[in-house]
């Protein structure tokens, strides 16, 4: 498996529950009795692992200060594509969540992104992959408890910057649009607009490469269908100019591709980590790599 590497500065990086059986008392005391109550409780206590809701983070900051992980999914997928990262973040005992990406309409998604960060009490890292890093990018703006962001080979729009424009001019998206999707209309659609599906021949070679056939095939017979108001609509916001922000970079990314996340990780003076090889789902092939950086936020902020 590729190791990661990490360019920008290193991040350097509590107490079980007392249990107090209860002692019924009576009118006269029976401290053999009591004695032998504690002691057993005791032991027993001593055998039973107490799981903590946050694991003890680097630093002395304690179990209390970890925020929540909020995942936000691209086009062409859904929230099982942050499987292997939730899974592994909450065995670890932090708080992670993935959640539907509405794929309509940049302000739309984000609002409804911002809707549902609004509602934890608490500190969020919010994590976006491909076109969900334009929607955290947008929806970070309109709460005040995101205390980072995470891009995932994934756009981070400027103000006024559509997703589209993003890819970058090698991308395999720069192909004519015939060639790359199946075009279907929808319901109350804005007119000139319709839902795009990715081709199965781009899906499995360009979008998904470094994973086995079979399961890049499966994961195109069950893609979401993707706006393309999501990819036209421009940016309101900028969320990276005030939040920090952490970049991690597949070398093997064609859909958005290196040169562009580069681009738009210096000028948001994102902490860089390059991912030697990959795809556009490397968040799916290589899940452990890309926690690592989410928890390299988690730890810088908490």
């Amino acid at each position: 498996m590729a190791e990661p590497s990490t360019s920008g500065p290193r991040i350097r990086s509590g107490a079980r529950p007392e249990i107090r059986p209860e002692i019924r008392r009576g009118t006269r005391p029976r401290h053999r009795y009591t004695l032998a109550v504690v002691l057993t409780a005791t032991a027993f206590a001593a055998t039973v692992p107490v799981a903590s809701a946050r694991p003890a983070l680097p630093g002395g900051g304690g179990t209390e200060a970890a925020p929540t992980v909020v995942m936000i999914h691209g086009a062409w997928a859904d929230t099982s594509s942050w499987g292997g990262e939730v899974k592994i973040l909450r065995a670890e005992g932090y708080s992670a969540r993935a959640i539907g990406n509405p794929l309509e309409g940049l302000t739309t998604d984000a609002e409804t992104v911002a809707d549902f960060v609004k509602s934890i009490p608490g500190p969020v890292v919010l994590v976006g992959h491909s076109y969900g890093g334009s929607v955290i990018t947008n929806a970070a703006a309109r709460t005040g408890n995101v205390k980072a962001l995470v891009y995932v080979d994934a756009a981070a729009p400027a103000v006024g910057e559509t997703t589209g424009e993003l890819s970058g001019s090698a991308s395999a998206l720069n192909a004519p649009p015939e060639t790359l999707f199946d075009s279907v209309p929808y319901a109350n659609a804005p007119e000139g607009t319709a839902n795009l599906y990715l081709k199965q021949d781009i899906f499995v070679r360009k979008f998904a490469q470094d994973l086995p056939a079979q399961q890049a095939v499966n994961l195109w017979a069950t893609q979401r269908a993707a706006s393309m108001a999501a990819f036209d609509t421009p940016s309101k916001y900028a969320a990276w100019k005030t939040i920090p922000s952490w970049y991690f970079i597949s070398t093997g990314d064609q859909i958005i591709t290196p040169e562009s996340e580069l681009m738009m990780a210096r000028r948001a003076g994102s902490k860089i980590t390059t991912f030697q090889g990959g795809s556009h789902l490397t968040l799916i092939s290589h899940p452990e790599a890309v926690t690592k950086v989410i928890k390299a936020a988690i730890e810088a902020v908490s």
